[in-house]
């Protein structure tokens, strides 16, 4: 255990287990880690391997384990981030976050305007920082940890973590999406996008995308898929039509989910494959779509439709 991790080591009440304490902030640590990866997989992995950390802590001596694990995870994500921006640089096509279904159980239980906002656009805006920016704006500005705190936990003095944050909120600011949907209108344009992509219907797309809209598709080189943007709603158009006359693995099951908070769907194909699409939706108009279709990213979607749990939205709208 390094020096640094035994700031927080203080007596403190005793007799209770370790995995008892450790649960409490389970939430906490992984929303902390997912916003800091892109990935529930990895997030998931990091707050294990707290976990095993915390087991081989002498507990007694921590004053605060809420700060204590979250500087351990933490440092776990800075880690891991060094080797996923060298992967992102050899990714194939558009990377998109790793999609997530009950983004409600990740929220950060603050009063910050980001506390509950896991959307695709603000996921991609944090790809856009530097691992320490990240940490900082996230630490500061999501999970409302003190600067005195932050500075602990990245081994920085506050003066650079608040220069650290302020840029990191700085570039956020100019990449999140303005516009939030309410949640009936974001119903009925999901509805009305879900019997376009059924039926094939372009008239009824055109209807409800923006003219400037935007379709990533994340394949991940292990499924097909567009290697670069689609800009404007003729050239989606014209591809999604294209794909349907190719298509030769029909979608056997459509239905309603929320992606990231966003309203979105998930779609099963004749051979068992899943999809997730996420709607990013401004002026009553889709202006984003976000699909996903690299299987290690859904993985764990697949295990939870596997097991039937509630939720995941494979049932016809």
């Amino acid at each position: 255990m390094t020096d640094a991790l035994q700031d927080h080591r203080l007596p403190e009440e005793g007799g209770h287990r370790p995995a008892d304490q450790f649960e409490k902030h389970r939430r906490y640590l992984t929303g902390l880690a997912y916003r800091m990866l892109g990935s529930m997989t990895e997030a998931e992995d990091a707050v294990q391997e707290a976990y095993l950390r915390w087991h081989g802590t002498d507990r007694a001596r921590v004053e605060s384990p809420r700060a204590f694990l979250a500087k351990i995870v933490t440092r776990i994500c800075l880690d891991q981030m060094k080797s996923a921006r060298a992967k992102r640089e050899t990714y194939v096509g558009p990377w998109l976050p790793e999609p997530v279904l009950d983004a409600e159980t990740l929220g950060a239980e603050t009063a910050s305007d980001y506390a509950t906002d896991l959307s695709v656009g603000l996921m991609l805006a944090l790809e856009r920082l530097s691992p320490l920016e990240r940490a900082a704006f996230l630490l500061h500005d999501v999970f409302d940890v003190e600067f005195e705190e932050v500075a602990r936990l990245l081994g920085r003095n506050q003066a650079a973590c608040r220069q650290l944050a302020a840029r990191g909120r700085a570039h956020i600011r100019e990449s999140r999406p303005r516009f939030r949907v309410q949640a009936d209108k974001g119903s009925e344009i999901l509805q009305a996008f879900m019997t376009a992509y059924r039926t094939g219907n372009v008239d009824g797309l055109a209807s409800i995308l923006s003219e400037d809209a935007v379709l990533y598709t994340d394949g991940g080189g292990k499924r097909r898929a567009a290697l670069n943007p689609i800009v404007g709603r003729a050239k989606i158009l014209a591809l999604l039509v294209g794909l349907a006359r190719k298509r030769a693995q029909p979608v056997v099951d459509l239905g309603p989910a929320t992606i990231n908070g966003l309203p979105g769907c998930l779609a099963t194909l004749a051979n068992g494959e899943i999809l997730t699409i996420a709607l990013e939706v401004a002026n009553d108009r889709i202006g984003r779509v976000y699909v996903v279709r690299n299987p290690d990213k859904l993985r764990h979607i697949s295990e939870r439709t596997r097991a039937g749990v509630p939720g995941t939205g494979l049932t016809d709208p």
